[in-house]
């Protein structure tokens, strides 16, 4: 190993699944495109960090809820898209061709061209890191969506989708929730 820039550290760690932040403010929806996402438990407790600089997380803070919708890869121009403008400036879901679909628990919609999507209630905030903390209420998946390869970010401007699949399953059996399961192999 040689010494590297901790500058890029964050870069192997990042990682995790983009996501698409689908609010209402009571009048109109937004969505945000966001990577830095955290699972926390297996209820599912999820933590995603923003700000102010997106106009959606007042919203959150405000109505104490979102959809959190899973791009397919094939999504990518448009996830990229959509964290380059803000839902003040145009309706995202048109310019980009986003087909909404009512939620069941939230007044945000989903997304249905995406793989998954999670309806969410805001728990908790923890300002001093950004850090919104919120509680997956009910999901929703797309077993007709055309495209299954997650989009990752490396936070360089780079995206990789996911590749290698091995089955470890009943090696982990004793640490995988009853009902968890999602991939037949």
């Amino acid at each position: 190993m040689k010494q590297g820039k901790i500058q890029r550290a964050f870069t192997y760690l990042e990682s995790g699944s983009v996501l698409l932040v689908t609010t209402n403010d009571g009048t109109a929806d937004n969505v945000m495109t966001i990577s830095w996402q955290m699972v926390m438990d297996f209820t599912p407790r999820i933590a995603i960090s923003t700000g102010a600089w997106n106009e959606s997380f007042e919203t959150i803070l405000k109505n104490k809820e979102c959809c959190l919708c899973i791009p397919h890869f094939g999504m990518l121009d448009q996830v990229v898209g959509i964290g380059t403008v803000h839902g003040s400036e145009c309706d995202k879901f048109e310019q980009f061709g986003l087909q909404k679909k009512k939620a069941g628990q939230v007044k945000a919609p989903l997304i249905s061209d995406c793989i998954a999507a999670i309806e969410c209630k805001l728990e908790d905030y923890v300002e001093e890191h950004g850090l919104l903390i919120l509680r997956g209420v009910r999901l929703w998946e797309n077993p007709d969506a055309s495209d299954c390869r997650v989009i990752h970010a490396n936070g360089d401007g780079t995206f990789f989708a996911d590749g290698e699949f091995r089955n470890l399953r009943e090696k982990m059996r004793q640490w995988v929730p009853e009902g968890s399961e999602h991939y037949d192999v």
